[in-house]
């Protein structure tokens, strides 16, 4: 039996590379047939389910796995990867509470259950698990890597980089620790990296993501060295590295705001006043948002959540629709057809195990810009803060920063400047058909007279000032973005913007700008 099962699995994974998705789809049926309480079927179906754009039915395919309870470590994690996917912070506890003792379980799967948890933002359950991984060998290069990415979040940065350079001791090829260690302060004549980044980067065969890393740190490392041309040359690099791993298509960006555009406007439901208010941080990606998250985080009554997928994962569901990124023109125009207050239910219930009594939360995950009109319809009472930002500073900030998977965009100035057009004409487009709902917080007066700034806001979400909302510095909660490192410096306003160094490359993009 196992046997055919293996086979069954093995020709649903060839028919899906084709895309012939239904006999893909019946096969794994067979499969969950023939071994009802093998979780490897649904799990393969539920990949299955997501290709063929079918969310709903890939939920239910995971959450069928998760309930079989499998434990062999392979199933395990690929199941809680799963998991993750559709935002199941639940399943995905219930399934570390069916782990034995930490001491019994493999070093890998605590670095899976690990990296799951800081995707979730729970930084500290993260190290958990990765002491436990470095207790049982404390040399072993991944858990080196990821704890200090994790000790990164939570701003210990002494420990997290005794942890890398540990980790390029034993493993220089690693190029994901040299990115990390790249980030973690500033490099000096006298103290940096580069000759050993240069080293990695001339091994021959290193994969293109790879070399994206190597070349992103090498950029911040010259950066760092006021070597403006060698920064730009492996920027430059990095860039064509990364691009070359991502499919992106610009038409397609356009084509969700015209669709959001030319969507109907119903009219929006009174405000519910009761359970938490959401504050959603939106705006361009390296525009300040998790420095004004960080803010509002020093009201007593505010839960810092981070970047959250739990309203993308709604609309995902309310529409049947798994896409790339937080929205596509499908999901734009299923949404017609949707039940906004049964969506924002479910967003309020999917956060509450997050607050702990907070009275309001922040979530500021900033392409929740495409979704504003969506919030705005699914929860009333919502306050919605839009980071602005000089568009030159934005753009740049995001061209010199090598995200995961998202983004697609910010790595060519062409797309990027192409990108901001889209987003600033959408916001233009939420202001006038939904006013009143958006505040804009401005990124040069948020860091030059924060006082001002930060009571506008505090104003606008219905909470009362209080001075710990102008020092983000102290705070002990995970910071798991970019500006992990940066936002504990405290508010600081540049004298001179960082790109006019590079303004003789950076034609491309301010013409894209301004046209």
């Amino acid at each position: 039996m196992d046997q055919n099962i293996d086979s069954l699995l093995e020709r649903a994974e060839g028919l899906a590379a084709t895309r012939d998705f239904a006999h893909a789809r019946q096969a794994l049926q067979a499969a969950e047939t023939l071994a009802p309480d093998d979780a490897r079927a649904p799990l393969q179906l539920s990949y299955v389910e997501s290709l063929d754009g079918r969310y709903r039915a890939a939920r239910e395919a995971a959450l069928r796995a998760h309930a079989l309870r499998p434990r062999g470590d392979a199933v395990v994690q690929e199941l809680v990867r799963r998991l993750r996917t559709f935002n199941e912070a639940g399943a995905l506890r219930e399934c570390m509470q069916r782990l034995p003792p930490l001491r019994e379980v493999s070093i890998p799967l605590l670095l899976t259950f690990a990296a799951q948890l800081s995707y979730l933002n729970r930084q500290e359950e993260a190290l958990a698990l990765l002491d436990e991984a470095y207790r049982g060998d404390p040399d072993y290069p991944p858990t080196l890597a990821s704890r200090g990415q994790v000790l990164t979040y939570l701003g210990r940065f002494d420990e997290a980089e005794a942890d890398l350079m540990r980790c390029v001791r034993r493993a220089p090829e690693l190029a994901s620790a040299w990115w990390s260690l790249s980030r973690l302060r500033r490099q000096t004549p006298e103290s940096n990296h580069v000759d050993a980044i240069r080293t990695q980067l001339s091994r021959p065969g290193r994969r293109a993501e790879d070399v994206a890393l190597l070349a992103f740190a090498l950029h911040k490392e010259f950066d760092d060295l006021g070597d403006v041309p060698a920064a730009w040359q492996a920027l430059e690099l990095g860039c064509r590295a990364k691009r070359s791993t991502l499919r992106y298509a610009a038409s397609e960006t356009r084509a969700v705001v015209d669709a959001l555009f030319a969507a109907p406007t119903p009219a929006v439901a009174e405000r519910d006043a009761e359970g938490p208010t959401p504050i959603f941080i939106v705006g361009m990606h390296r525009s300040g948002t998790t420095l004004l998250e960080q803010l509002l985080a020093g009201h007593p009554g505010v839960a810092a959540l981070g970047e959250l997928y739990d309203f993308t994962s709604r609309m995902r569901e309310a529409t049947d629709r798994h896409c790339r990124g937080v929205i596509d023109t499908t999901v734009v125009v299923r949404a017609g057809a949707v039940d906004f207050a049964q969506v924002g239910r479910g967003y309020l219930d999917g956060v509450a195990w997050r607050l702990e009594g907070a009275t309001a939360f922040t979530d500021k995950l900033p392409t929740n810009f495409f979704h504003v009109g969506h919030i705005c319809r699914a929860l009333p009472h919502a306050k919605i803060l839009h980071m602005r930002r000089d568009p030159m500073e934005t753009c740049f900030s995001n061209l010199r920063e090598l995200f995961s998977d998202a983004n697609p965009h910010s790595y060519g100035q062409h797309e990027l400047g192409d990108y901001h057009a889209q987003y600033r004409r959408l916001m233009a487009h939420w202001h006038a058909r939904f006013p009143g709902r958006v505040l804009d917080v401005d990124y040069a007066g948020l860091t030059t007279h924060p006082d001002v700034e930060m009571r506008r806001v505090a104003a606008f979400c219905e909470l009362e000032f209080t001075p710990a909302m102008l020092d983000p510095r102290g705070r002990d909660r995970g910071v798991a973005t970019a500006s992990a490192v940066q936002v504990r410096e405290g508010v600081r306003a540049r004298a001179e913007p960082k790109w006019r160094r590079y303004a003789s490359w950076l034609e491309p993009l301010r013409t894209a700008l301004q046209s």
